[in-house]
């Protein structure tokens, strides 16, 4: 068996030299969309008409239990339903697992996607009149080129057959060439509203049309503070001392690839299930990812326990995904007793940004575990893996609070922020305060644009009169929850 292993590992090994999975997997999907503009030449789809609702498509990575995904989603279709009205709208979304996001996008119908996507998106997007990229790692290979090769299949399908497709509060970062060129390829007629000035440059390099905007969680309303202490009191908070969670991640077992044949051995032997994402992705993994991982989690770990030698707190772990539990758990272990865990595996979205806002510090390798505290006036400290949190925390005018994930001086550094944070917590918070008003607004113009990009393919759209850019942006939010209304009030110029 030990040989027929060897064996069988030499192979695998030989075929990943010979063959780039991710590249075949981008073929695929660029030939589909060839394919799609052919068969639109030839017998296209009826376009939108006057008196029907307007079909759209949300691509993204939402039915894993990733808070962050599904809150921004949340936010992007209340803020549809408010620019285009519900009788004039047919929203449909693609989620991995549906028992996963069960509950939420309510009017929104939902649609299993399989891993291997391609031919759902080419039988799905001709059905719609658009399609709208939600993803907010939209064009990068940190993560996965599967999931940015989706992205770019939604829009370049949507774009073959002359349809609305725009990405939507985007980022893009390092892509490797065979994504780039893809990009490249298939989005120059399609618009992509970033979240950052940042990743307009990478794309404007690219040729793809771009607008800023920003991320659509903003305006995101939690759970009442109620439920959280409720949950928290059930873990053992006293009601009194300051609540400091953290949010761990693996940072270092990205990106994630699919390789067929790992995935047969697998079946059979089990060699790499720890690696194992879905089907037939795995993780990076490896000894060099789990030496970085555990000084990155010994350095979240040292800079606790020094904080608390210092401050009486109710520290906790939060997971925003599901697959943070195994980070939580781990630093769990490097710990002299375990916290507490908030893991969204076991507490809906609503819950989770309930507790964020309930806390007196965050810590997050998370972004979003970031954005959804700020409206709560929060302060936090983010340990990144890659420009969002960077390019956050320079949106605050706070760049000091953006640490980097494999820093071997992790521990002094952290602690050192997070004093900075408690000596400085007015100053911190009242920047935070400003930086969530500054990009409601930028959201509002985001919902503007949008509204001008659709009456270019559909003047005939029944609208609201003043919805555009040369309207009011405040007017192209959705109806903003008390947490939001309240920092409107203070902060708004």
């Amino acid at each position: 068996m030990r040989l027929i292993g060897r064996a069988a590992k030499g192979a695998l090994d030989l075929a990943k030299d010979s063959l780039d999975p991710d590249r075949m997997v981008q073929l695929g999907m660029s030939g589909l969309i060839e394919a799609a503009r052919t068969r639109h030449e030839a017998d296209p789809m009826l376009s939108w008409r006057p008196g029907e609702p307007l079909k759209l498509l949300l691509a993204g990575y939402v039915g894993t239990r990733n808070t962050g995904a599904d809150v921004r989603v949340e936010e992007m279709v209340r803020q549809f339903r408010h620019l285009f009205g519900d009788e004039h709208l047919e929203l449909s979304i693609c989620t991995i697992d549906p028992a996963l996001t069960k509950g939420y996008f309510r009017t929104v119908r939902q649609l299993h996607i399989p891993q291997i996507f391609h031919k759902f998106l080419y039988d799905t997007v001709r059905e719609q009149h658009g399609v709208i990229a939600c993803e907010g790692s939209m064009f990068k290979s940190k993560f996965a080129n599967a999931l940015s090769t989706m992205m770019v299949g939604a829009l370049g399908l949507a774009e073959a057959e002359e349809k609305i497709a725009v990405g939507y509060g985007g980022e893009a970062g390092a892509m490797d060439e065979s994504l780039k060129r893809l990009v490249e390829k298939h989005c120059q007629g399609s618009l992509v509203i970033t979240r950052n000035e940042e990743s307009t440059q990478v794309l404007d390099r690219l040729g793809v049309p771009t607008r800023l905007g920003t991320d659509t969680a903003w305006t995101f309303e939690a759970a009442p503070a109620e439920r959280a202490e409720r949950l928290l009191k059930r873990a053992g908070w006293d009601g009194e001392a300051p609540v400091v969670a953290l949010c761990p991640i693996n940072p270092f077992w990205w990106p994630v690839k699919p390789e067929p044949l790992k995935a047969a051995w697998n079946e059979l032997s089990g060699t790499y299930e720890d690696a194992h994402y879905k089907s037939v992705y795995f993780h990076k993994h490896g000894a060099d990812v789990d030496r970085a991982f555990d000084q990155y989690l010994r350095g979240l770990a040292g800079a606790l326990q020094d904080y608390r030698r210092e401050n009486d707190c109710f520290p906790i772990l939060v997971g925003m995904e599901q697959l943070d539990r195994r980070a939580a758990e781990r630093m769990n272990d490097m710990l002299p007793a375990p916290l507490p865990l908030f893991v969204s595996d076991e507490h809906e979205m609503y819950e989770m940004v309930a507790i964020l806002r309930r806390c007196s510090m965050v810590v997050s390798s998370r972004y979003h575990a970031l954005v959804c505290s700020m409206p709560g006036l929060v302060p936090s400290v983010g340990v990144t893996m890659d420009e969002r949190i960077r390019n956050l925390m320079a949106d605050r005018g706070q760049p000091e609070l953006a640490l980097e994930v494999d820093d071997p001086e992790l521990d002094q550094k952290l602690f050192a922020a997070m004093q900075k944070v408690d000596a400085e917590r007015d100053a911190v918070k009242d920047g935070i305060g400003r930086c969530v008003v500054d990009n409601l607004e930028r959201m509002g113009r985001m919902g503007a644009i949008l509204v001008d990009h659709v009456r270019r393919f559909h003047p005939e759209f029944p609208f609201a009169e003043g919805l555009g850019e040369a309207g009011d942006p405040w007017a192209h939010l959705p109806p903003l929850g008390p947490t939001a209304a309240a920092l409107v009030e203070r902060y708004r110029a």
